[in-house]
């Protein structure tokens, strides 16, 4: 994990670079507070990893992965808006320490921070706003047509997780200068690790411990949010089976694709591990 812990510290160092820039300083400090609250940072690790597999421009990737994290981060806020949920990383929720109000206005800044970093690199803006337009698609179901089986939540999954870790990768690729194939390739494996992600989440959500995870547990059947263990007649165990052979998928399209090689796979699968071992 060394390599990924260096991944992560990089980043940080980049997030408050960012962050530190933003006017007025009211709106820096809500920003920051919604950003560097001890998250996991994987999305932007993966853009950098997927960059650093492919050769490519490391301080690219580096901009491009603040950008997707602003941009995770934003959702985030709005996600707990939704949810009525008053925790977020062991702390207050942006709603709940600022208002409804100030907390979409946070949500808005770290949107225009985020699209900033991607500077005026076209196939990065695209990639994001795809990936935005799936997320809101991937709430709009979640609220209006709820999955009633594995199928339809995988397809939810899909969108409302898979979006995001599918931009990234490709952002790390992008920034690579990579052609369409690998694009592609580290697209569909992120894309998998997000619904791995997602799963995992729903399983702690119904078995975790509030304390550990920093946010409330029991909210999925508490809200009747469509989790693999509410939609299917899956036990955590058997979801954690179907989380591992998404993430077993995932390096699957990579190794067909051949785009990186053994030792930046090793890295990759590290990640992919990650998400479904994950205590919180």
């Amino acid at each position: 994990m060394e390599r990924l812990d260096h991944h992560r510290d990089r980043i940080e160092e980049h997030l408050e670079a960012v962050l530190g820039e933003t006017e007025p300083a009211q709106l820096r400090e809500r920003m920051r507070g919604a950003t560097l609250s001890d998250g996991k940072r994987v999305r932007p690790t993966l853009t950098v990893l997927v960059c650093d597999a492919l050769d490519g421009d490391i301080e690219t990737a580096m901009d491009f992965a603040v950008g997707i994290e602003l941009v995770h981060n934003a959702s985030l806020v709005i996600d707990d808006i939704i949810d009525r949920s008053e925790l977020r990383r062991g702390g207050p929720s942006a709603w709940t320490a600022l208002g409804h109000g100030p907390a979409i206005v946070t949500s808005d800044g770290l949107l225009g921070e985020a699209f900033a970093a991607f500077g005026e690199n076209n196939r990065a803006i695209q990639t994001v706003s795809g990936a935005l337009v799936q997320l809101g698609e991937g709430e709009a179901t979640e609220l209006m047509a709820r999955p009633v089986s594995e199928e339809e939540y995988i397809h939810l999954a899909q969108r409302k997780t898979g979006a995001l870790f599918r931009a990234a990768a490709e952002l790390g690729a992008i920034a690579a200068a990579a052609d369409e194939t690998a694009v592609d390739a580290v697209g569909q494996y992120a894309e998998r690790v997000g619904v791995a992600f997602q799963i995992r989440d729903d399983v702690l959500d119904a078995t975790g411990n509030t304390e550990r995870l920093g946010k409330p547990t029991g909210h999925d059947a508490d809200t009747g949010r469509p989790s693999i263990v509410e939609v299917t007649d899956l036990s955590p165990a058997a979801a954690n089976e179907r989380a591992r052979a998404e993430s077993e998928a995932a390096l699957a399209a990579l190794t067909e694709a051949d785009v990186v090689d053994s030792r930046f796979r090793a890295y990759l699968s590290e990640l992919a591990t990650f998400v479904i071992e994950r205590e919180q």
